[in-house]
């Protein structure tokens, strides 16, 4: 009998056998209508989250741009009250001045009998207010301002008694009479706004050299 010869399988080819099979994953159960309903409205529920800024710079400059600029805050006093700083011009002190003590003159003499003490001791006050108020470029008006608001107040104060000659015989003995509180507000005007020009001078000088290159 013929026997047929089997080939031998060649060197280069490998029998390779089929991969295993993958074990099947048991298969989860659909949720019921309720529960799928509630972790809907869990989801809907979330806050949304805060979107986060990008970051800047590092420093605090960077955390100053990210921030935006700082709002300008009204100057306020210890009990949280806002400070009333007005800036008046040379005219507008004299005016207000002037004005301010024409009215105490007026109830100078309604409350304390033209009283030229009361009316000195009440000038001072004014003119420490007039000197706080003037703005930095009419600085050296405030002093000038302060006798002629001196004088506007004493009209009614003055006892001249009628006529024109007798009201200014009047005027001028209650100057000469009230001359030391006259140079008293005046000087304190004075010496107010040269404390001023001198902290104005401070600060500029400051301005400049923080300007300078280093």
């Amino acid at each position: 009998m013929e026997q047929h010869r089997t080939r031998p399988p060649s060197r280069g080819a490998t029998r390779r056998d089929p991969p295993p099979p993958l074990p099947a994953l048991p298969s989860v159960p659909p949720l019921p209508p309720q529960a799928a309903g509630r972790e809907e409205r869990g989801r809907r529920q979330q806050p949304p989250r805060p979107a986060v800024p990008r970051s800047g710079p590092a420093g605090p400059a960077g955390a100053a741009s990210a921030a935006g600029p700082a709002p300008v805050r009204p100057s306020v006093g210890p009990a949280g009250r806002r400070v009333p700083n007005p800036r008046l011009t040379g005219l507008g002190a004299g005016l207000f001045s002037s004005a301010l003590m024409f009215v105490l003159g007026c109830l100078d003499q309604l409350l304390f009998g033209s009283s030229l003490t009361a009316y000195s001791v009440l000038f001072l006050p004014v003119c420490l207010l007039t000197a706080l108020w003037v703005r930095g470029g009419d600085l050296l008006s405030a002093p000038v301002v302060a006798p002629i608001a001196f004088t506007v107040g004493l009209l009614p104060v003055a006892d001249g008694g009628h006529g024109f000659g007798a009201r200014l015989m009047g005027l001028v003995t209650a100057l000469a009479t009230q001359v030391g509180w006259l140079y008293g507000g005046t000087l304190m005007a004075a010496l107010t706004i040269l404390a001023r020009g001198l902290r104005r001078a401070a600060a500029h000088r400051h301005a400049m050299r923080a300007r300078q290159p280093r």
